[in-house]
Order: C-alpha cells, then sequence, then structure tokens
C-alpha cells in the first residue's frame, strides 16, 4: 500500500537548491565570457586592419590596371579634372571609396610615375605608419597586384 506521506519542507528545499546555481557560479561564468569576448575582439581589430590596407592595395591595383587600359585607348591618361570617374563604365564598373570612406586621391602627372593614385589610410592624414600609412599605386605591393 503506498503511503499518501508528502516530503517534508526541509527535503523539498534540499532538492531545489541543488537544482539553482548559486550566485558566484553565475558571477564565475559570467567573467569567464567577458574574457574570451575581451580576447576575441582583440584579436579580430588587427585582422579588421590588415583586411582594409589589403582591400585598399587591390583597388589601386584595379584602378591603375584602369588608367593604364584608358591610355592605351585614347592616347592620353585623365586629367585632374576627370579624375578616376571617367574610367566609369568603360574600364571599371563603379568607383569606390577607400576602405576609411573617403575618395581615392588622383593626381596626373605624379611624383613617382605619369599619374598617382593615393589613399591616405585611416588616419586621412599625408604620411603615418601602420594602418595610417599612404598607400599608392607605385607601392612594391601595388605593383605585385598589377602583374598578377
Amino acid at each position: 500500500m503506498p503511503s499518501n506521506k508528502r516530503p517534508s519542507s526541509f527535503s523539498a528545499r534540499r532538492v531545489s537548491a541543488r537544482a539553482a546555481f548559486s550566485l558566484i557560479e553565475i558571477m564565475i561564468v559570467v567573467v569567464i565570457i567577458g574574457l574570451m569576448a575581451g580576447l576575441v575582439t582583440y584579436a579580430a581589430t588587427g585582422y579588421l586592419e590588415r583586411a582594409k590596407i589589403q582591400r585598399a592595395r587591390a583597388d589601386l591595383a584595379t584602378y591603375s590596371g584602369a588608367v593604364d587600359s584608358y591610355y592605351l585607348a585614347t592616347g592620353s591618361y585623365p586629367d585632374n579634372r576627370e579624375g578616376l570617374s571617367v574610367l566609369v563604365p568603360g574600364y571599371i564598373k563603379v568607383l569606390q571609396n577607400d576602405p576609411w570612406g573617403r575618395p581615392y586621391l588622383y593626381t596626373q602627372p605624379g611624383k613617382n610615375n605619369a599619374y598617382d593614385i593615393i589613399t591616405y589610410g585611416a588616419d586621412g592624414r599625408e604620411g603615418g605608419t601602420g594602418a595610417d600609412a599612404d598607400i599608392t599605386n607605385w607601392d612594391p605591393e601595388v605593383t605585385a597586384m598589377e602583374k598578377k
């Protein structure tokens, strides 16, 4: 015959206490998740800047090739007034801003070539190092991309 006894309130509390997490356990988990998120954010920041620099180099190689194609077709380079916009849509589909949101600068004649295409990097000012460094169409990394 089954007993109709109900469990005492003491044993009911004991069971419910085991099923829950303590405040200390929750705080430890939150701290661990915060530390992991901080590490991921720190690591991803460097990748993002390197990706922007690489995209700028690829854009400059594309635009430089388009300017050279324009020269072969017309016998002259675009002048400063026309700029890179004269390449759309015949030589490139769309003229994009640099990865930092500013237009690429075009000058003809250039300092080192017949023309220069420049982005001033993350800070938008001439000079700088790292992500703030200037990137031009005559940088070795850009000219190597053009040859591929």
